[in-house]
Formats: structure tokens, C-alpha cells, sequence
């Protein structure tokens, strides 16, 4: 069976292209948005700029990626930060010491790092880390002090599918506000959309499958409420953490192909997932879109489709692992994920080593499971490279 819905949300593709890309807005009419390099501008009178008056508060390219990406999460507003972390911990910085935010247990490690080791130490929040795919476990988690719930779905790296109404609903019951974040990286505002389900911000490593190119580290909080665009934009202006304008250009340039690059990541992905549950050689598949994930129905629930991103168990351990990475020819082994290349990575040891090993063991990210970003070259050749690899990894059958 061909799971493949390719359904989309209207215009996208139109509005990857043409949102904030207006020619009118500069003096000569470019159809390619300016890269505007200038750290200050000239003053009409003491105190009034034309717009901006310092490239950290606001900047012209900055100005038009924000607009962009506002339109593909269908939000308000959009900011953007320097890093996917940047953009994480400005979110953070909404917190007061002695508030406590329940995270999902299965999140990016820098996301449980940040919290760990510099909001908790340093900052006096409290953490909890939640299964957040069992039902109940959100509610035995509330505490009068809960001020945040922070989860990615699908999850970093096995993919856990959280239901996201569900979860806003649990929070507005404890205490309408309760801010709700969700981290939308995996997905793509192509596929998910979690504000038009409830959440309260979104959050996105660009990094990844927007900008889609390898080439720049960035990071944006979507929301649609006024006293968070108030807060966000602060953060750009008192802590800092903003984006080059030559980043900026870069990411808006990297959009106008989100759509197709989505589609054909959807399309590679599925046909791979599928390949692997046929193998011997694998003990188990995680890839929301196969019927056989856990969460299946609720992904199909909330989403237009699937990204590029699979995990799977190898039939071993580091050894059989090695000898896989050692094999890759097409694939790359390298951190990251949402290019158009494919890249294979062993989170145990690298994107999820800062999680403690108690915690990886209990998740089940251990030496034999591998995570795949796969890209946008031929399918074919991405399931030959696959099947010569784990050969290589595990001969004997």
C-alpha cells in the first residue's frame, strides 16, 4: 500500500514564493529581496529613523524573512534568532525563577541540555521530563508553579508523536496560562502546523528543513498572541541573539523551494522506511507514516504528511553500528539533518551524547539505533546504498 497523501496546505507553494518578497518595497523594484548590510541608518530627525535604526532591533532582509516565514506557519508574527538554541532560549527567558516547565523526555539534547544545565543551575526553574505520548502522564505532571510545556513531535531522535490538541487541552485545564511550545523542526510548517492546533509558539532549528541547504545555522519562534510578539522582540533587542542579514538572504532564497524539496523528502523517506521493514537485518522501523508506528493514527491526524527523518534499530550493537557508518557511500555520517543531502548518524554518541546514559538507556537511544535524514536524490540509490551498508554491518544472515 502507498501511504503517500501529499495533501498541503493552501498555497503554500505561492506563498513560499511571492510573501514578503514584494518589489515595491525598494527603490528600484528588485524581484530578489536586498541584502542589507548596513549595522545603522540615517535618521530623518533626532529619534526618527525611517524604520529601523540599529541592524540588532530590525533590519530589511531580517524584515522579509520574518514576513515569509509568518506566512508559512499561517502565524502573526515570526522572529528570528541565531541559532536554533538562541531561539529556544528566548522562549526560556519568558520564565521567572521558581517556575516549572514539563518537557517531553524524547527532546533534542541541546533543548534538555539548555534546560539542565543552564536554566536549572543557574536560573532556579524546575524541569520535569515527561513521556508525553502517554495518556495521563501530562496531567500527574502540573504543578501550581507549571508555567511552560515544551514538546517536539515527531520527536528527536525516535520519533514519538505527540497529540498535540490533546496536550493544549491538558495545559488550558491546569491553568490557561500555561504556554504551550512546540518545536516544529522535524516537520516543516509544509507538513504540521501547531498553532492552528492550539500551541502558543512554535519554534524551528531553520538550520534544518527550511533554509534546506547545509549552509546556515539559524532559528524562529512563530506565535500569534501580542504579549509574545512584545516579549520576542525584545529578546532580539536586549539579549542579542540575531541573525546576519547575509543568513537572512540565504534562508528567504532557500524557502522558495521548501515545497518541493518536502514532497520528494516525503516520497524518498516513506519508500526507504518501507525497504527497511522488509529487512532481515533490522529490528524495527520508527517512520510516523508506516502503519506500524505506535502513533500512527494520531500523525495522521495532525499532519499533511512526513518529513525525511526515519530512526531504526540495527540487528546488534556498536560493533554492527561501525561497521554500517563504515559502508555509507551516499549517505553521509554527519549531525544535522533537513538538507537536500542524506546524511546517517548514531545518536547514542553524537546529536544525544549530552543526555545522561541512565535517561538514553530508559528512552532506548542505545549503540544500535540509527537515525536518517534522507535526502533528495534517487530513491533507488538511496535503498542500494542502504542494502550494500547493511550488508557490510551484519553479514552473517
Amino acid at each position: 500500500t502507498n501511504y503517500l497523501q501529499m495533501a498541503s496546505f493552501p498555497g503554500f507553494g505561492t506563498n513560499a514564493v511571492h510573501v514578503g518578497q514584494e518589489p515595491e518595497q525598494w527603490e528600484m523594484n528588485q524581484v530578489v529581496p536586498l541584502i542589507s548590510l548596513s549595522t545603522t541608518f540615517k535618521q530623518l530627525a533626532p529619534g526618527q529613523p525611517k524604520a529601523h535604526d540599529y541592524s540588532r532591533a530590525g533590519n530589511p532582509t531580517r524584515d522579509v524573512l520574518q514576513s515569509s516565514l509568518a506566512a508559512l506557519e499561517d502565524a502573526k508574527y515570526c522572529f528570528t534568532f541565531g541559532s536554533g538554541l538562541a531561539a529556544s532560549s528566548a522562549i526560556v527567558n519568558r520564565l521567572k525563577t521558581g517556575d516549572h516547565v514539563i518537557c517531553s523526555d524524547d527532546v533534542y539534547g541541546g533543548t534538555q541540555r539548555f534546560l539542565r544545565r543552564v536554566s536549572i543551575p543557574h536560573h532556579g526553574i524546575e524541569a520535569s521530563f515527561v513521556d508525553l505520548t502517554k495518556t495521563g502522564e501530562i496531567e500527574k505532571a502540573f504543578k501550581p508553579n507549571t508555567k511552560m510545556v515544551w514538546f517536539e513531535t515527531p520527536s528527536n531522535p525516535l520519533l514519538k508523536v505527540v497529540d498535540i490538541q490533546s496536550v493544549v487541552a491538558s495545559a488550558r485545564k491546569a491553568n490557561p496560562d500555561i504556554l504551550v511550545v512546540v518545536d516544529n523542526t522535524f516537520m516543516s510548517p509544509y507538513f504540521q502546523r501547531p498553532l492552528s492546533l492550539g500551541a502558543d509558539m512554535v519554534v524551528h532549528s531553520i538550520t534544518k528543513y527550511i533554509n534546506g541547504h547545509s549552509d546556515v545555522v539559524m532559528g524562529c519562534v512563530m506565535t500569534d498572541r501580542e504579549e509574545l510578539k512584545d516579549h520576542l522582540f525584545f529578546q532580539q533587542l536586549a539579549v542579542g541573539a540575531v541573525p546576519s542579514p547575509f543568513d537572512c538572504y540565504l534562508v528567504n532564497r532557500g524557502i522558495k523551494t521548501l515545497h518541493l524539496r518536502m514532497k520528494t523528502h516525503y516520497e524518498n523517506a516513506l519508500a526507504v522506511a518501507q525497504w527497511l521493514e522488509a529487512s532481515d537485518r533490522i529490528e524495527k522501523v520508527l517512520y510516523p507514516a508506516l502503519p506500524s508506528h505506535p502513533q500512527h493514527e494520531v500523525h495522521k491526524k495532525q499532519t499533511k504528511g512526513m518529513s525525511g527523518m526515519i530512526s531504526f534499530y540495527l540487528n546488534g550493537g556498536m560493533e554492527e553500528s561501525q561497521r554500517f557508518f563504515n559502508a555509507i557511500k551516499i549517505f553521509t555520517l554527519a549531525e544535522s539533518l533537513g538538507g537536500y543531502e542524506s546524511l546517517a548518524e548514531l545518536p547514542s554518541v553524537m546529536t544525544h551524547a549530552s543526555v545522561p546514559a541512565e535517561d538514553r538507556a530508559k528512552l532506548g537511544i542505545t549503540d544500535n539505533l540509527i537515525r536518517l535524514s534522507v535526502g533528495i536524490e534517487d530513491k533507488e540509490d538511496l535503498i542500494a546504498d542502504l542494502e550494500q551498508a547493511l550488508k557490510a554491518a551484519v553479514p552473517s544472515i
